[in-house]
């Protein structure tokens, strides 16, 4: 899920980011509603959940853009969880920001150490809460827009192997020609030139065409002068014409 992010330290104008998913992961009930009230009330979409194993479910299921790990629960603790999630593919992009009380600084530290993105202590300052939260979003919007740069990229490269081989599509360059960037400018050119190139093609295979239908024509007609002027077919005529004169006597 790509969202733009926001300015940290939030007011008015300097605010660019949209609403933001965001999965908190807590066994303490209480920290799971004030959590849950500070960042819905920054209009972020929040879904709780009371462990490790239920956070997987979570991120497995739908798309988050952050995740708020305690790093201290019965069952799938922070460390493993976060651990599951560094070795899954499709998740460790997901930004994780451990939680845990400031006494429990080790923990914190190891967990960043496995890929954890922050931390947050405990009790909660809002402030602080929105500082990290927008942080990581911003780390997160730009690694979402890098791999989208890199699949278009690749969109043009295979542009360029489907010219050659003679199956290229221009209108599937068409979501790289809408960037206003250098690569943007690439497709569009890229694009433009393979359709002048198909373009030509297509004149000359009508040409080549044309050409041909004139050759078999020429063939034709010679072979026809051939017949007619040969020995044998000026026999058949002045038998035939012998044959008419006869006839009408």
């Amino acid at each position: 899920m790509r969202r733009r992010c926001a300015a940290d330290g939030g007011g008015g104008d300097d605010v660019t980011e949209a609403r933001a998913a965001i999965l908190v992961v807590d066994d303490d009930r209480i920290n799971r509603m004030v959590l849950s009230r500070d960042l819905e009330r920054e209009g972020h979409r929040v879904t709780t959940v009371e462990d490790g194993g239920r956070a997987l479910e979570a991120l497995r299921a739908e798309p988050f853009d952050v995740v708020l790990l305690d790093v201290l629960m019965p069952e799938l603790d922070g460390f493993e969880t976060l651990a599951e999630i560094e070795r899954d593919e499709k998740l460790r992009h997901v930004p994780v920001i451990m939680v845990s009380a400031l006494e429990d600084i080790e923990s914190v530290v190891r967990c960043i150490e496995m890929g954890a993105a922050d931390y947050l202590p405990k009790p909660f300052d809002p402030v602080l809460l929105r500082a990290r939260i927008n942080g990581c979003l911003t780390k997160k919007r730009l690694h979402d827009l890098e791999l989208e740069y890199i699949e278009q990229v690749g969109h043009v490269v295979e542009a360029a192997t489907a010219v050659e081989n003679g199956t290229f599509d221009p209108d599937r360059l068409d979501p790289v020609a809408q960037r206003d960037d250098a690569l943007g400018q690439l497709a569009r050119v890229f694009r433009r030139m393979a359709r002048e190139v198909a373009a030509r093609e297509q004149a000359l295979k009508q040409e080549v065409r044309q050409l041909r239908i004139e050759i078999d024509e020429g063939r034709a007609a010679t072979q026809v002068a051939e017949i007619t002027e040969s020995d044998y077919f000026q026999n058949l005529r002045r038998k035939a014409e012998e044959l008419r004169s006869h006839s009408d006597h």
